[in-house]
């Protein structure tokens, strides 16, 4: 993991990042400024229970690829999650709020992620683990108003405008940031390439 100090404000970005793209480093961005982060950490997982791992590149060119997209020295691109021997995010929230418990951390995920987020193990779980920020992504805004995780914690839902504050808040406590979106998918270059 990342060096921190206490006290400090910790955005954790996860995903397989198949493949990272200019769409991801937006999100890494709006996180960074909205929800005034000290770090994010892009944490690049050995590969998603929801998805076939067949054709899964090695997670070291994923690593790479991650790092040849980040400019800002705030951002830091990790692979941490293979050595704890999962990739459910649940357990690795876990593991990060137990070995930095002076640390504020919000877990970050694209508004896209919300219609299958009830999908995840544990989902309710890393709900109350640390406050969520969803960052819109094109055709997923209104994601929000109908995912099982908004109608869930409906009352844990702060404004926007307050997302600077979220690490504050006893999660579950969740935002809905708005903002450039890019139409960029890694579904889509996948398909594009042929990869």
């Amino acid at each position: 993991m990342p060096h921190v100090e206490p006290g400090m404000v910790i955005g954790l970005f996860g995903g397989s990042f198949n493949p990272p793209h200019e769409g991801h480093l937006l999100v890494a961005e709006i996180a960074l400024r909205r929800l005034g982060l000290d770090q994010l950490w892009w944490i690049v997982t050995p590969g998603n229970p929801l998805k076939s791992r067949t054709a899964l590149p090695p997670l070291s060119h994923r690593l790479e690829l991650c790092e040849s997209l980040v400019r800002d020295p705030r951002i830091k691109v990790t692979a941490f999650e293979q050595t704890l021997g999962t990739s459910y995010t649940a357990e690795t929230l876990a593991f990060v709020k137990r070995r930095n418990p002076q640390v504020n951390f919000v877990w970050i995920m694209g508004a896209d992620n919300l219609k299958s987020f009830h999908r995840w193990q544990r989902w309710q779980r890393i709900a109350t683990t640390f406050p969520i920020a969803i960052i819109d992504r094109p055709g997923a805004t209104l994601s929000y108003l109908s995912s099982k995780m908004a109608r869930t914690f409906s009352r844990a839902r702060i404004d926007e405008d307050d997302a600077a504050v979220l690490w504050k808040n006893e999660p579950p406590a969740w935002t809905f940031i708005h903002g450039p979106r890019s139409s960029l998918s890694s579904t889509a270059l996948r398909e594009t390439t042929g990869g």
